[in-house]
């Protein structure tokens, strides 16, 4: 029986959080359909996430936002500390430095803006569209397409999305994962915390800026909620009654010593929630992906949690670009459900290791910790402890190149008298660089052409003072000679695809990646 040749959208998005709506805005920057639904009639206006990273911040660059100077975005001077009971200090992380992603470790937001901003950027897109309080009950895919079925809250009436492909961003309850029957296993980590969430009435400078309390009698967090904005988060303890402790008068007695009142300060939220750590057995099942909460949830130690969305929506994003345009088949989601779970199997683990050590309510389990912990940072010295960046899952890149399956770094580069981050100047998507070398020269003819289908990018970089078109400030000399390589094939979504220190071993892991790739366009 022959198939329908009509689709209502490109893609169907299950949710209009930040992940659905980040990549119904990059497939809109393409030219692709998207019809984003959410099942509120209206959005949550209170915050939520708080912060992201340097990599994130790199892809808040698509959107036109630039992280270190955006009035709703903040950074503070100063390191995120881990105090005991006693007051001391047990642990410092660089929050604050400069990475080799071009922007520092850590910002801060708040989520309904950046949310607002998403939707006022979707909609600048003819094809993009967020249909508001449609609850959807159904899916169904064949081999050439993937429907939703959908109700309406208000009026109880029907409707069908017929797509080429369907995004489930629907929360850690998701429907699309479980229509597709994928597990959702969890690791084991339960604990119910306060979020409280305050908006001072006068601005002030909080020293340290972020912190955690290793208290037995109370663990808890206190970090910036955006500008103008702090949240407090505290551990519910054992047998504690939930009801009791999330009410407005036990918020306004736990920050009392905080010097936070009703005169004084504005209680914006208090809520529990159970901190968690699952992940999906896979991300996608045929024509249908889950993104977000939906395919994994961590605790929210890291700072990791929006981060992990976000990701998987530029990875979906730059995928689904080549499987619409034709230049790519569908065996490219493959690589979507092995790079990430792997990604972010290693930040739920993070997160958790690092909840284990917050949530101790034992003193002499608390004490031990203390006296370990104080022990190893007097080992470390002066220096403040690294932020981790986590590797790909097998995937599409080249094993055993160096560097490859990680996050690629940006430099500030200078061309034709500007000078700016590479990803601005340069611009975004498959770029292949060369460090004082043409990366175009020695090129076959097949790599070529493989290249101009993703619509790659040829950029001869070189240290300043050089004969390079553009001139690197030291990030990407460093860069290049950490992993000793000539050549770097970076992917849209900053990762490194492969590393190569000739034309010739470019050439070979180029007709590695086209494999990897399956490009039917070129075969």
């Amino acid at each position: 029986m022959a198939q329908n040749s009509t689709f209502d959208t490109d893609v169907a998005i299950v949710g209009a959080g930040p992940v659905g709506t980040l990549l119904a805005v990059l497939l809109g920057q393409k030219g692709h359909r998207a019809v984003v639904v959410e099942k509120h009639p209206v959005f949550y206006d209170r915050p939520r996430a708080v912060t992201y990273d340097h990599e994130i911040a790199r892809v808040f660059g698509y959107l036109g936002i630039d992280s270190d100077n955006h009035p709703a975005i903040e950074q503070h001077d100063s390191l995120y500390y881990w105090e005991n009971a006693a007051g001391e200090t047990l642990m410092e992380v660089d929050w604050n430095s400069m990475t080799d992603s071009g922007f520092r470790t850590r910002y801060w937001f708040n989520q309904p803006d950046l949310e607002q901003y998403l939707r006022r950027t979707a909609q600048q897109y003819d094809g993009v569209e967020i249909r508001c309080g449609w609850q959807v009950n159904g899916l169904s895919q064949d081999d050439d397409s993937a429907s939703i079925t959908l109700q309406n809250i208000a009026d109880g009436t029907t409707d069908t999305l017929r797509a080429k492909y369907v995004v489930g961003a629907d929360g850690a309850n998701s429907f699309i994962r479980d229509a597709l029957g994928l597990s959702y296993d969890d690791h084991g980590f339960f604990y119910d915390w306060l979020i409280v969430d305050v908006l001072p009435h006068e601005m002030k400078t909080w020293d340290p800026a972020h912190w955690q309390v290793c208290d037995p009698a109370r663990p808890t967090t206190i970090v910036p909620g955006g500008p103008g904005r702090r949240r407090w988060e505290y551990m519910a303890l054992p047998g504690e009654d939930l009801e009791e402790l999330a009410s407005e008068a036990k918020a306004w007695e736990l920050l009392a010593p905080w010097d936070m009142t009703p005169e004084n300060s504005q209680l914006e939220r208090t809520a529990i929630y159970r901190f968690r750590a699952a992940c999906a057995d896979a991300f996608h099942k045929g024509r249908t992906m889950i993104a977000g909460d939906a395919a994994h949830l961590m605790p929210p130690f890291a700072g990791e949690g929006m981060c992990a969305g976000v990701r998987d929506a530029l990875a979906l994003g730059w995928r689904l670009d080549l499987m619409l345009r034709g230049i790519a088949g569908q065996e490219l989601l493959a690589s979507y459900s092995t790079e990430r779970r792997e990604h972010v199997n290693y930040y739920i683990d993070f997160s958790v290791m690092l909840g284990e050590v917050i949530c101790i309510t034992d003193e002499d389990e608390a004490r031990q910790r203390d006296e370990r912990m104080i022990a190893e940072l007097q080992h470390a010295g002066d220096e403040p402890v690294d932020t981790d960046v986590a590797v790909l899952g097998p995937g599409l890149w080249v094993e055993g190149s160096p560097l490859a399956g990680e996050l690629s770094a940006q430099g500030f580069v200078t061309h034709e008298g500007k000078t700016g981050r590479f990803d601005d100047l340069v611009g975004r998507g498959w770029t292949v660089i060369g460090w004082d070398a043409d990366p175009a020269e020695g090129l076959s003819a097949a790599n070529k052409e493989t290249l101009d289908a993703l619509g790659a990018r040829y950029v001869h970089l070189g240290p300043e003072g050089s004969a390079a078109p553009y001139t690197d400030n030291e990030i990407f000399q460093r860069w290049f000679q950490q992993g000793d390589h000539t050549f770097a094939v970076i992917r849209p979504d900053f990762y490194t695809a492969a590393t190569a220190t000739t034309a010739d071993q470019l050439n070979s892991h180029l007709h590695e990646l086209t494999d990897k790739l399956a490009l039917p366009a070129l075969v």
